[in-house]
């Protein structure tokens, strides 16, 4: 046997080797072992935590207990169930166009879905513009509708997107009120820029030189303006000067878009309709008991940019029987058209142009004096054989702000006949008492013929109602004699605005679009559903983005009924609209975004 100098043997220096050897392997099982251990019991834990176990046990329970042919898809299902609510991730604004190949915007809003993005819903609304103004104008306006629709897009995709990634879409008030804050914020600073360039014009050194130069003697600049007063207040009483347009925020669309994209995403979170959603966003819970709102639908036009020199019928309206399903309103309305047009047909002369059927579906008809129309609607319906009066009743659209020629002060109803506001009134008065299926008169006057309202109202009240446009002025002082109120969804007006103008203003109609205003998005029939409107206006019969919004319209009525929660609410005979007429109050405007409460 070998030994070293130490006295150890080559056989005890194996052994210690191979105890040594021995040690760490026990050591490193051990460790791979405690490693093992400690990973099961956070396991544990975090089943334990998150109710795992429980759940599990729970869905195999139900599993065995409903025996489902698609075993994995009862899984799937009762584990979606149990996702945590959606939030916002993302939104996306993009460049589309409408039916008549203009610019527009849409809003697609994104959410994270069991643990994956996923696009939920988009929405488009409509804008202001239309192609009312000669070629020349209407290619400023193209120009104009594309800054907004940049900006629009630009506004989605970088600070609104900031602004509500991770929001709930189901906190509808709250999106809005976020969407409210930054528009108002916007219009402020344009506000402010406009105001600064304003001063800064004002002290321009051309001018101050002017007024350094010729200097006029105390007292006689002081009778020129006391003069120049005096006839301006002549001159206001007898014409009131036109009320100040509106101002339009370049990327104002933006603001509609998202909060109906928003609304939209809501309810399919939540799994219902999207008129049940909007119901009980403005009464807390959804109702048990709907019912559609009575289907206004255009028949013709003669005004502005209609073939004929007509201009005060900017639409006429046909006004249903209450208590009839939207389908068979359709039909009737159709059958009403047909002959309408066959009987325009048979009177045009050859080589003349008669009627035009314009894009938005709506017949535009060459005729000269307010009577023809009407008259063609009468014969139209003895032909068919449906009563006026009864069956159907009348509006008209007058639109009368448009034809307001400034350097005249009177109403341009035609070409070349001009009607002072007191004249107008007389025509109104005259033409209803010819015509009494005529029960509503849709902007009749321009909003400073404050006297014109009141008159026309105290002089036909009775029969017939006196709607105004209040897309722009819902904090404004109600016009005398106003039975109700029209109300557009478009540029900055959120879900949030709809429920409250609506709650504030009983009576309201919910328009779609007018003729000259294409929006594609079938949301109107939900909206004037869900806020439980009396009526609804989605134009004329002869256009797809139309009937897309009547088809939708007569699907919610269809699945009320199965749901056995469909009710038909009685209509009071004309005026169709039994509110008192209002007063003129001295509330204050103010400024354009307060629509929200």
């Amino acid at each position: 046997m070998v030994t070293d100098n130490t006295g150890w043997r080559d056989s005890d220096s194996d052994g210690t080797r191979a105890i040594m050897s021995h040690q760490g392997f026990k050591s490193r099982v051990s460790m791979e072992e405690q490693d093992l251990y400690d990973i099961k019991n956070e396991a544990a834990e975090f089943y334990r935590v998150n109710r795992v176990p429980e759940e599990i046990e729970r869905a195999l329970n139900e599993l065995f207990f409903h025996k489902p042919e698609d075993v994995h898809g009862y899984l799937a299902n009762h584990f979606t169930n149990l996702c945590a609510p959606p939030r916002i991730s993302r939104l996306k604004g993009r460049e589309v166009y409408d039916a008549r190949g203009q610019l527009a915007i849409e809003a697609e809003v994104f959410c994270i879905v069991c643990n994956q993005e996923k696009s939920v819903s988009s929405a488009a609304i409509s804008s202001h513009f239309g192609p009312k103004e000669t070629s020349l104008d209407w290619k400023a306006k193209c120009e104009e509708r594309a800054d907004h629709v940049i900006t629009a897009a630009h506004w989605i995709n970088e600070p609104l997107n900031n602004m509500l990634k991770g929001q709930n879409p189901c906190d509808q008030s709250d999106v809005d009120h976020i969407l409210s804050n930054f528009f108002m914020a916007r219009y402020l600073e344009e506000k402010d820029i406009q105001n600064r360039a304003k001063e800064e014009e004002s002290l321009s050194p051309s001018e101050t030189d002017v007024v350094l130069s010729s200097p006029l003697p105390a007292q006689t600049k002081d009778k020129k303006s006391v003069d120049k007063g005096k006839k301006s207040n002549t001159a206001e009483k007898s014409f009131p000067p036109a009320e100040p347009p509106e101002p339009v925020l370049p990327g104002s669309l933006a603001i509609g878009s998202v909060s109906l994209a928003v609304a939209k995403t809501g309810a399919k979170t939540q799994g219902i309709p999207l008129y049940k959603y909007v119901a009980a966003l403005k009464k807390i819970e959804v109702p048990t008991q709907f019912h559609i709102p009575v289907s206004l639908v255009t028949l013709l036009s003669c005004g502005k940019t209609s073939p004929g020199k007509l201009s005060l019928l900017e639409e006429v309206i046909l006004i249903p029987k209450s208590g009839q399903r939207v389908k068979q309103i359709v039909t009737m309305t159709l059958e009403l058209q047909k002959e309408m047009m066959r009987i325009v047909n048979a009177s045009t002369k050859a080589g003349a142009t008669q009627a035009v059927l314009c894009d938005s579906g709506v017949l535009a008809v060459n005729y000269e004096r307010p009577e023809q129309p009407l008259d063609l609607i009468t014969e139209a319906c003895t032909n068919v054989g449906l009563s006026l009066g009864t069956e159907i009743h009348l509006a008209v659209h007058c639109a009368a702000s448009e034809l307001m020629d400034y350097s005249k002060g009177k109403y341009e109803i035609a070409t070349g006949v001009l009607k002072s506001p007191d004249e107008l009134v007389d025509l109104y008065q005259t033409l209803i008492s010819k015509y009494p299926v005529v029960v509503a008169l849709i902007d009749p006057f321009r909003r400073e013929d404050i006297d014109q309202w009141e008159k026309l109202s105290n002089a036909i009240g009775n029969s017939c109602s006196l709607l105004s446009d209040i897309t722009y002025k819902s904090k404004a002082p109600p016009l005398p004699g106003v039975r109700g109120h029209i109300l557009k969804h478009i540029h900055e007006t959120t879900i949030s605005d709809l429920i409250c103008i609506t709650s504030e203003h009983q009576g309201s109609v919910l328009m779609g679009t007018t003729y000259s205003e294409p929006c594609s998005d079938d949301s109107l029939s939900d909206i004037a559903v869900g806020l439980g409107l009396d009526y609804v206006k989605l134009g004329g019969l002869r256009s797809a983005e139309t009937m897309t919004k009547f088809n939708r319209l007569i699907s919610i009525e269809e699945e009320l009924a199965q749901q056995g929660i469909l009710v038909c609410e009685e209509k009071h005979p004309p005026p169709l609209f039994t509110k008192k007429p209002q007063r003129q109050s001295a509330t204050a405007e103010s400024a354009p975004s307060d629509t929200a409460c």
